[in-house]
């Protein structure tokens, strides 16, 4: 659980979530630079490989989840997770399809998701969705991207950050 009332040192309480999703064993570094300055980090599955996680932990704290590539050394990995951030209730899994409650019932500000290799950020009942898209190799002329959620007390914020493939 990371519950942290403000942001890194303080930063007028506003809490940063990188999120990233469908690396396939790559850690591009244009992804790490999009996460920089992050105060958590999710992974939302088909990390590909052990070392995108701790290139991903030498960033900020990590919380993943397995994807239907992650097999063998990720069955440690669970298939969904529910954190709070800055008094906010996250739910992570991989694949939005797979998802088993109602996060507005649940109580849930925020769903992150991967899989597509989509990116969306979309408020559905109250509720944000993010798929921050694929992180790995380009597939088809989907972009490669990650996102970044910016939550506040006040206000929950979350975009889409293309990066150099």
């Amino acid at each position: 659980m990371i519950d942290r009332p403000a942001g890194r040192d303080g930063d007028a309480g506003v809490a940063i979530v990188g999120v990233i999703s469908d690396t396939h064993g790559l850690l591009r570094r244009s992804a790490v630079a999009a996460l920089a300055g992050s105060d958590a980090i999710v992974h939302a599955g088909d990390i590909g490989r052990p070392e995108v996680l701790e290139g991903l932990r030498a960033i900020a704290p990590l919380v993943a989840v397995r994807g239907n590539v992650d097999l063998d050394w990720a069955r440690v990995l669970p298939d969904t997770v529910q954190l709070t951030v800055a008094g906010r209730r996250l739910l992570v899994l991989h694949n939005l399809k797979e998802i088993d409650l109602d996060p507005k019932r649940g109580g849930f500000d925020i769903v992150v998701s991967g899989h597509s290799h989509v990116p969306k950020v979309e408020w559905l009942d109250g509720v944000l969705y993010v798929n921050p898209g694929s992180a790995g190799q380009r597939r088809f002329r989907l972009p490669v991207a990650v996102a970044r959620i910016e939550i506040t007390s006040q206000s929950i914020e979350a975009r889409i950050v293309e990066l150099e493939a």
